[in-house]
């Protein structure tokens, strides 16, 4: 027990030591290279002189480049990432301080060429392909602008697609339709990366777009457009102006959509292809916004997709003062201050859905102030708690939060991630990778886990409570066949059962029950012999359960974290893996980076730079807690 008091000891100093003066941590959210390649991408798109930013993103795009030539979004992604591969080759070129004859790229366009060159590439690649002028848009784009003025009672809606599908593929959808396309001079050609007789100036095949489904969804659209009444020309120009109104009625403070840095990218083109100047004062404070999104990690420039403030700050705060750390301790002080002035008070589009709630929920990112979401409301919460149960003052925003999270249960029992029933099975016609979880926001294991775990130990809700009955239900009725869960928005299995099973403790749903047995047997059936944990990527791909084949710390305590919570007395298996934790603690390896998190399937990763610190520390106080 000593040895593991040194550990939490050592963590909680560095955790203390790297607060920020406002109280939160800004941990960078690295997201791989895919947004320091767009970055460039639109700096020199839009002419702005930043050659230190620009140079600076190229070296990071360079050291992260594989001996055949590729990129990838995770580090046992066998060969490499095309569409990954042909972005940074592009930005790289671009960027102009390399050409085609640089070694690297040569590479780079051998790999490009193998896998099929750019027809192989995904949708979202040659969408932005296509708007720089190097891939024709489609001669008609499936799904007519006119769907942006359905109505939400409509058989389909915007406001059916999840908030990230919507506030990214609203702007193409503009694009697609205007097929605008911007180049110049100076803009490199790619034309070696076909394969084909195709080129950049024919029409090129869009099979994703021909398939039987997308044409099932296609004429469902068509046919509830049709409904609207008006002259064709007159809807159209509604619709482009609801696209703009939509675009606007959204920006951040900062200047950005959402805080994104994938639907800013677009609302850019977009606007450009309103006829928006270039040096317009709404493009540059985007382009801004999103400068200081950027982070420095292993003496590289990284620009993030969002920041994570709000996420790391309530993880770590509350992950210390499980350690023991007091509530009128100055660094938990100023976490809750930080945390207070983010929790928002402004509506946004989860009022659609959810029409009878006031605000009161907190979202991700450090300039989010329309877009709450349950996670990030419960984690604040649970940082929160001490401090609002002893201040009389501030119950109205434990209240606000309470009600929030109670007003997003999902109706099948479940909890989604930022808007509720928000599950059209239409949506997932469309020819999109991973359509299920990116264009809806369905009730998901782990999200409905961390939740009832939320409302468990700090609510005092316990089964027989209609709601946590409802949301055990649902829980369960997701367990796969083997034990485990899926997990959406961490890799992946792994992620999922630690949340499912906390979560079904905390209600007081009995561990002796089959359902946990289950799991806890596959947990320790894919146990390593080092005594850790490893989940690879593939399994979010496959959607299957996919050993690593070595141990990460993150993985390992969030194992040995749900086995503690389901086990009255420690186990081998737990023993083993707190020793890893151990011995792990102060060594780095490739796997020290590799991702826990999960934003689309086979294309965007997140490696949390302060989860190293969180579950671990967790963990470790949870055993000392628990059996100490």
């Amino acid at each position: 027990m000593l040895e593991v008091q040194q550990d939490i000891d050592r963590i909680v100093g560095i955790l203390k030591k790297e607060q920020s003066t406002d109280g939160s941590w800004n941990y960078p959210f690295e997201t791989g290279v895919i947004t320091d390649a767009y970055m460039i991408i639109l700096l020199k798109v839009l002419e702005i002189e930043n050659e230190a930013l620009i140079t600076s993103l190229v070296e990071r795009l360079e050291s992260k480049q594989e001996a055949n030539g590729a990129w990838k979004s995770f580090a046992d992604e066998k060969d490499g990432n095309l569409s990954l591969t042909i972005e940074v080759y592009y930005a790289i070129l671009f960027s102009g301080l390399r050409n085609k004859n640089d070694g690297n790229l040569r590479k780079a366009r051998t790999f490009i060429r193998s896998k099929g060159g750019i027809r192989k590439a995904s949708m979202y690649t040659k969408f932005m392909l296509a708007m720089t002028g190097q891939y024709s848009w489609p001669v008609i784009f499936p799904i007519p602008l006119e769907v942006v003025l359905l109505p939400p009672s409509s058989i389909i809606s915007i406001y059916d697609l999840s908030v990230f599908g919507r506030s990214n593929l609203l702007p193409i959808l503009l694009l697609g339709h205007k097929k605008f396309q911007i180049k110049f001079a100076s803009t490199p050609s790619i034309e070696d990366l076909y394969t084909s007789k195709y080129n950049r100036n024919e029409e090129q095949p869009w099979e994703e777009l021909r398939s039987d489904e997308n044409r099932r969804f296609a004429s469902t659209v068509e046919k509830a457009v049709k409904s609207l009444l008006g002259f064709p020309w007159y809807l159209r120009s509604m619709a482009t102006d609801a696209v703009r109104r939509y675009l606007f009625d959204r920006l951040e403070a900062d200047g950005t959509l959402y805080n994104y840095f994938s639907s800013t990218f677009y609302m850019i083109f977009a606007l450009l292809s309103l006829g928006y100047s270039k040096k317009d004062a709404t493009i540059t404070k985007a382009v801004e916004g999103l400068t200081t999104m950027s982070c420095q990690i292993n003496g590289h420039t990284h620009i993030q997709y969002t920041t994570a403030n709000v996420w790391n700050t309530s993880l770590i705060s509350y992950a210390l003062q499980e350690s023991g750390i007091p509530m009128d301790d100055e660094t938990v002080l100023g976490a809750n201050r930080y945390l207070l002035s983010r929790q928002q008070y402004k509506y946004g589009d989860w009022i659609i859905h959810n029409p009878h709630t006031l605000p009161g929920g907190w979202g991700f990112s450090d300039k989010n102030t329309i877009n709450p979401d349950v996670d990030d409301t419960t984690a604040s919460l649970r940082a929160l708690f001490r401090y609002l149960q002893t201040t009389p003052d501030k119950q109205d925003a434990w209240n606000r939060g309470l009600s929030y999270t109670f007003s997003m249960q999902n109706d099948d029992g479940g909890y989604p991630a930022f808007e509720r029933n928000v599950d059209n099975k239409l949506l997932h016609l469309l020819p999109v990778e991973g359509a299920e979880y990116i264009l809806t926001d369905p009730s998901t294991p782990d999200l409905t886990g961390r939740t009832i775990e939320f409302l468990g130990n700090y609510a005092n809700l316990k089964l027989p409570d209609k709601r946590i009955k409802r949301a055990v239900k649902q829980l369960l009725s997701k367990q796969k066949q083997n034990g485990s869960w899926y997990g959406r928005w961490g890799i992946c299995y792994l992620y999922g059962t630690w949340s499912a099973l906390t979560g079904l403790m905390a209600t007081g749903f009995p561990a002796n029950d089959d359902a946990v047995k289950k799991a806890s047997e596959w947990l320790k059936s894919i146990q390593n012999q080092d005594g850790g944990w490893g989940e690879s990527c593939y399994s979010d791909i496959k959607k299957t359960y996919v050993p690593l084949g070595t141990s990460t710390l993150t993985q390992t305590a969030w194992a040995v974290d749900a086995l503690i919570a389901i086990s009255p007395k420690p186990t081998s298996e737990i023993e083993k893996g707190i020793s890893y934790l151990k011995k792990r603690s102060e060594q780095s390896n490739w796997t020290s980076s590799y991702p826990a998190g999960q934003g689309m399937a086979g294309f965007f990763y997140i490696h949390y730079h302060s989860y190293e610190y969180i579950y671990p520390l967790l963990c470790l106080s949870h055993y000392n807690a628990k059996y100490g």
